[in-house]
């Protein structure tokens, strides 16, 4: 069964989108929150609906799948509930992954020609600031340095996509172009990279497919979150600066449809005394209010919101239904 596919910039106001492909998922730019405590922050509640229709044009006799469908809950984001159905039912296991994601894996003995997995959430975000990181005394600039320890544990976000050499020197090249266009910053290089894949790459649905490079998307500088979040993680990683794939949703309230374009894909950097902090390079901001949370991991596959396997040779059809809706605290 395959997967379902799914905006620190510098503290200015949010860059108008000009481009005249289809519109990006796009969030609105954060309001910077001074207060340090949390019960002054400003919360935001949304609700997540996400089902899953797969269809087969023969019985399946048995299937196992893994599913990422209930959010984080920690400081940023609280799950005020969740509930997961599916329908043929089969008993669940609930675990929390290498990557500190909660996950549940069932096996369903069939047969059966249709399976529907809907899975409902309520979160509150709270409004941490996110462009506060970088007003830090601490102002880290390349090489960056890392501890032995430090390495070890970061070593799979560190490593590069195999590439060809040639295209991993050419990806290498534009990076180092950002740092020494940024006096070798790493704040600034960051937003920069952040703000160019936003600016310069064309958001179009249909161009690629899983099987897409981050070479690829650089040299056709079209794509869609889940590409943008690729080529960023790749650069990143390539200038020594740990990065990992995010996977959840993002809430679109100028959009009509309420179909899956609030599914949404972005990347965490991190960055050395400041931690894992998130930037969404399709929308060219730091993901906060607007950004929901569900899986990490090293990319798309290890965050996928659904994988399975059928054991029958069964053709499949799937349909996607995903709705993001803000809820009064």
């Amino acid at each position: 069964m395959p997967a379902t596919n799914s905006v620190p910039a510098p503290a200015t106001a949010p860059v108008a989108n000009t481009s005249t492909s289809p519109p990006r998922p796009v969030a609105k730019s954060p309001e910077p929150v001074f207060s340090e405590q949390v019960s002054s922050q400003k919360t935001r509640r949304l609700k997540v609906l996400h089902r899953n229709l797969f269809q087969y044009d023969r019985s399946v006799e048995r299937s196992v799948h893994r599913m990422h469908l209930k959010p984080f809950s920690d400081a940023k984001q609280r799950v005020l509930s969740h509930q997961l159905t599916c329908q043929p039912t089969a008993p669940v296991i609930a675990y929390e992954d290498v990557f500190g994601n909660s996950t549940i894996r069932t096996e369903i003995l069939g047969p059966y020609q249709e399976l529907t997995i809907t899975a409902e959430s309520v979160v509150e975000l709270v409004d941490d600031d996110p462009f506060a990181f970088a007003n830090l005394p601490i102002r880290p600039a390349f090489p960056v340095s890392w501890m032995p320890w430090e390495l070890t544990m970061l070593s799979p976000y560190l490593t590069s996509a195999e590439l060809p050499e040639t295209q991993l020197r050419e990806l290498y090249d534009y990076a180092m172009a950002f740092v020494e266009r940024n006096s070798r910053d790493l704040m600034e290089t960051l937003f920069a990279i952040n703000l160019t894949l936003f600016r310069e790459y064309k958001y179009v649905p249909g161009s690629t497919a899983l099987q897409t490079t981050a070479y690829d998307v650089f040299t056709a500088r079209q794509g869609v979150c889940q590409d943008f979040a690729n080529l960023f993680i790749c650069l990143a990683r390539l200038l020594g600066i740990p990065a990992r794939y995010v996977c959840g949703y993002v809430y679109c309230p100028q959009l009509d449809s309420l179909q899956s374009a609030a599914s949404h894909a972005w990347v965490e950097l991190y960055i050395p005394n400041v931690g894992w902090k998130g930037f969404d390079p399709t929308n060219g901001i730091l993901p906060n209010l607007d950004h929901i949370r569900v899986a990490v991991g090293r990319h798309y596959l290890d965050t996928a919101p659904l994988a399975g396997t059928l054991y029958s040779p069964a053709a499949e059809t799937m349909s996607v239904h995903v709705h993001v809706s803000e809820e009064s605290n």
